[in-house]
């Protein structure tokens, strides 16, 4: 994995959108919402089954947020990552980001397919800490 990748994907002034947030604090969807907030990005959470992730507005799909993401973090099971790679194509989302376990290779071969730059089997939040 290329490092001036990952120092592209944590510019600070990119806005993530994490997929999997999650209200309980004991899934690493919550996890890595919350430390790229407190980390000072702006992040936006999505689970169609969450209200709110850290008393914030939880959204139901990608298409569904005020604004565009540059960079889409995966934190769910790869056979919902497969749709959600495809949404980001369809949004011109180019940045896409999967937590270890949310990756598969049809993922991979798909971003690189369509001209998606993915970063795979990596932590977010281990290569922010590290890049801080």
């Amino acid at each position: 994995m290329k490092e001036d990748l990952i120092k592209k994907f944590l510019k600070k002034d990119n806005i993530f959108a994490v997929v999997g947030a999650s209200e309980n604090s004991s899934k690493y969807g919550h996890k890595v919402y919350k430390d790229l907030k407190e980390a000072g990005y702006k992040v936006y959470p999505i689970n169609p089954n969450a209200k709110k992730v850290l008393s914030d507005e939880a959204y139901d799909s990608l298409e569904g947020l005020p604004v565009k993401p540059d960079v889409v973090n995966l934190v769910v099971p790869p056979k919902v990552g497969e749709k959600i790679v495809k949404q980001c194509n369809s949004l011109e989302i180019n940045q896409v980001w999967l937590q270890p376990g949310s990756e598969s290779k049809e993922i991979i071969e798909y971003c690189e397919e369509n001209g998606i730059e993915v970063i795979h089997d990596r932590c977010v939040m281990k290569e922010r800490i590290r890049m801080d």
